[in-house]
C-alpha cells in the first residue's frame, strides 16, 4: 500500500470510495436533507474546489487501485477519512491517518466525526469532546487527539 497525494485523476474514483462507504456506514442514520447534504460535500467537483485550498488530501493505493481517502483541512482538521467498503479493517485508514497527521500543523487535530465512526476514532487516539451535534441534516460526534500521543 502507498499513500500519495491526490491528483485531479482521481476524483471520481474518491468520490466513488467516500460514497460507498457513506451509504454502508452512515446515511441509514441521517436524514434524507443529511444524505443531500454529504453526496454534495463528496462529489468529485466539490473534492476538486477543496483541492485548490489550503487542504491537504490523500489517497491509499493497493495494486494501483485507490481504496482509501483523507482530507486536512487548514492542517487542523480530519474534514473526511473514507476506506473502500472491500478494503476496511485492513489497516489503511490509520495509515492515511498517520501520513496525514505528520503534515498536521497544530497540536491538536479535530475531527468531526459520523457516529458510526466514533470507535475507530477512539483507536486511533481522539477522543470525544462536547455532545454530539447537527449541521445541514449532519450528525457528528467532535472529537479531537493531542498530537504527542501516537496513532
Amino acid at each position: 500500500m502507498i499513500v500519495r497525494k491526490m491528483e485531479e485523476k482521481d476524483l471520481e474514483a474518491v468520490s466513488t470510495i467516500c460514497l460507498a462507504s457513506f451509504i454502508q456506514s452512515v446515511a441509514a442514520t441521517l436524514s434524507e436533507n443529511g444524505v443531500s447534504t454529504f453526496s454534495k460535500i463528496a462529489a468529485a467537483d466539490s473534492f476538486c474546489e477543496r483541492m485548490q485550498g489550503d487542504n491537504l488530501m490523500l489517497v491509499a493505493e493497493v495494486d494501483r487501485k485507490i481504496v482509501g481517502v483523507i482530507e486536512l483541512m487548514e492542517g487542523r482538521h480530519v474534514a473526511m477519512l473514507f476506506v473502500s467498503p472491500d478494503s476496511q479493517k485492513k489497516g489503511v485508514g490509520r495509515k492515511l491517518l498517520s501520513a496525514a497527521l505528520e503534515c498536521a500543523r497544530n497540536p491538536i487535530v479535530t475531527v468531526s466525526a459520523s457516529l458510526s465512526s466514533v470507535p475507530a476514532y477512539e483507536k486511533y487516539g481522539f477522543k470525544c469532546k462536547g455532545s454530539t451535534a447537527e449541521s445541514a441534516g449532519l450528525i457528528y460526534q467532535p472529537m479531537e487527539i493531542e498530537l504527542n500521543k501516537s496513532v
